[in-house]
């Protein structure tokens, strides 16, 4: 039975792998057996510290630097990915950013650069993956959304982000329409509050204190949490599951 869930064979794709939960999955497909290239912005040396972490593991990795709104970038590391480490089987778009403003006050700048990456980079990146992956009838694509595409979160000014997330979320149930028949699944992981290093910093310790409060169960997530739900989503233990958002927010949408 768990052989359901092994990507023993696998070739994975992961987007904003230098950091945060996007680190994470990559590690955590690695550790179920995949080969995972990493793909983001050159910011510290997370990306190809995460591809150490993987080859250490006994998989191959690849740190490639590019940005997921350039149409141009996300293909050539597709096709790097293709030659030099095999077929693309799972794709996990995790790349995003998120920032706060009174709607009344945001300038059109800060808003459309948050739509820039959070929506057009999961676009560009599904449509770039899905052009590989349609032909050979196989693969499942991950899309990193938000609870905040379902809820509003109290206090937070982001109007912006969550209204990202939503789309994040509708996209991934229309790819997922799309592609349904032709051997493509499309899915989609919304997280809760997660102790990723943003929110780890001592200037929201007493935030963090009301998201905990605010959570059902009491805290916030890990990011370890975070990779049972992209290891089955991209196994063949979903291999029926297509265009769903899997909540992971210790219940808090529940409220």
């Amino acid at each position: 039975m768990m052989n359901l869930f092994s990507l023993g064979g696998d070739v994975a794709f992961v987007t904003g792998a230098g950091s945060g939960i996007g680190q994470r999955i990559a590690i955590g497909l690695a550790e179920a057996g995949a080969d995972v290239v990493c793909y983001g912005h050159s910011s510290g040396g997370g990306l190809e510290q995460t591809a150490a972490r993987i080859e250490a593991l006994g998989h191959r990795s690849l740190a490639i630097i590019g940005s997921v709104t350039s149409a141009e970038e996300i293909a050539a590391a597709i096709a790097r990915t293709e030659r030099e480490i095999g077929p693309l089987t799972v794709a996990v778009n995790n790349a995003g950013i998120a920032n706060a403003a009174p709607a009344e006050e945001m300038g059109e700048e800060q808003w459309n650069r948050l739509y820039e990456i959070n929506v057009n980079g999961v676009f560009l990146s599904c449509q770039a993956q899905a052009r590989v992956m349609l032909p050979r009838a196989k693969g499942s694509i991950i899309n990193i959304a938000s609870m905040s595409g379902s809820i509003v979160n109290r206090g937070l000014l982001q109007a912006h982000y969550n209204s990202s997330k939503a789309a994040v979320i509708h996209l991934s149930k229309s790819l997922a329409m799309e592609w349904a028949d032709r051997g493509l699944r499309v899915n989609v992981i919304s997280p809760g509050y997660t102790l990723t290093p943003m929110n780890q910093r001592p200037e929201v310790a007493e935030q963090r204190k009301i998201f905990e409060r605010d959570t059902p169960m009491g805290r916030m997530a890990t990011v370890d949490e975070m990779v049972g739900p992209a290891v089955f989503l991209a196994s063949r233990a979903a291999s029926f599951v297509t265009g769903i958002d899997l909540i992971v927010d210790g219940g808090f949408v529940c409220w």
